[in-house]
Parts: C-alpha cells; sequence; structure tokens
C-alpha cells in the first residue's frame, strides 16, 4: 500500500490576489483591443463611401473642403504653395481604405521623389497639392467624385466608387515652365 504524504498548503502572500485580478483584467483588456483591431478594418470596408467620409470628417484633426476633399496636416512646412500651373517635386503613398498600397515612390526600401504637375492629376491631387507648402505633409481622403470615380482605375485595382487616400510629402514646387519634364506614365489618369 503506498501512503500519500500530506503537504501543506502554504497561504497566498499579502496582495497576490489582487496582482492575480489584475493580470487576468489587463489580458481581457488586450484581447478587446486585438478584436476591435482585427474588425475595425472590416466595418471601415462595409461602408459606403458617404458613410466612411461622414465617420472620417468628425476624426479630431481632419479638415473637408468645400468639394469633399478631406485632409488632415502631418507636418506644416514654411516653403511656398503650389499653383495649378506648376510642378510639385513629391513622395507619396496612395492606399484603398482595406490598407493595401496601389502606388507609391517608395521603391526597394528608398524614396524616389516624383515630379507632379499640380494641374494635370486627379482632382483630388490638384486641389490637396495647392492647399500644402513645400516641406509639408499631409493625408489626403478622396471621394470618388475628386479620385478615379465610377470607372476605378488600374485595371481593377482601384474598383470603382472608391474612397482612396494619400500621404503625401511636397518637397519643392517649380514653375512648370522650367522644363521639370511630364508627368511620369500611369499618374493622373491611371
Amino acid at each position: 500500500m503506498s501512503e500519500v504524504t500530506a503537504v501543506p498548503l502554504r497561504p497566498i502572500a499579502k496582495g497576490s490576489l489582487v496582482k492575480l485580478w489584475l493580470g487576468i483584467a489587463v489580458v481581457i483588456l488586450i484581447g478587446i483591443v486585438f478584436a476591435y483591431c482585427g474588425t475595425a478594418k472590416q466595418v471601415t470596408m462595409a461602408m459606403s463611401p458617404q458613410e466612411f467620409l461622414d465617420s472620417n470628417a468628425k476624426k479630431s484633426g481632419v479638415h473637408q473642403t468645400p468639394s469633399g476633399l478631406q485632409y488632415e496636416v502631418l507636418k506644416e512646412g514654411t516653403g511656398p504653395r503650389a499653383t495649378s500651373s506648376d510642378m510639385a517635386i513629391v513622395n507619396y503613398t496612395g492606399k484603398l481604405l482595406s490598407g493595401k498600397t496601389f502606388d507609391s515612390t517608395k521603391a526597394d526600401g528608398k524614396q524616389q521623389p516624383r515630379p507632379m504637375p499640380v494641374g494635370g492629376m486627379i482632382p483630388g491631387w490638384t486641389e490637396g497639392l495647392q492647399l500644402m507648402n513645400a516641406g509639408s505633409r499631409y493625408r489626403f481622403w478622396m471621394p470618388p467624385s475628386l479620385a478615379y470615380g465610377e470607372q476605378g482605375a488600374g485595371g481593377g485595382i482601384i474598383p470603382p466608387d472608391a474612397v482612396i487616400s494619400f500621404d503625401v510629402e511636397v518637397l519643392a514646387i517649380a514653375p512648370a515652365q522650367m522644363g521639370m519634364g511630364g508627368m511620369p506614365p500611369g499618374h493622373g489618369g491611371m
């Protein structure tokens, strides 16, 4: 016959129960945050363009022009402001609301600034670039009417009636007659 030796349990140290409950609360809170982050993108994608823009316009720091272009100033520059006849040298990243990047000046991990004719772009770009001083970084949300509208673009990469966003940094402004070259292929009309 085997015998079981009884080992007395030690009492829980003072404050350990509080630490246990705090630990459980932290784990639950982290779970809630992950659940929210995991569904926020799906909720955004389920919204109509107008529902998204109405919701986005209420966020702190987001401004809206009369045309419906929404923007957030990430960094305000002090250089000159572009006119529709100027060229802007920019870095940018264009994304769908799903977060998928469809165009960017970043290639192989390096920024490749591009000259853009301010007046020769989609309406959202033309309007947005004229809000920015050289040295500025803005985030734009463009309703379909200021982007690629009912037709979409890029052979289906940008779907019809898509709200698109761009993070844009204006490096310099140059008058168009200075021979900055034309618009890179695929930009402005995709």
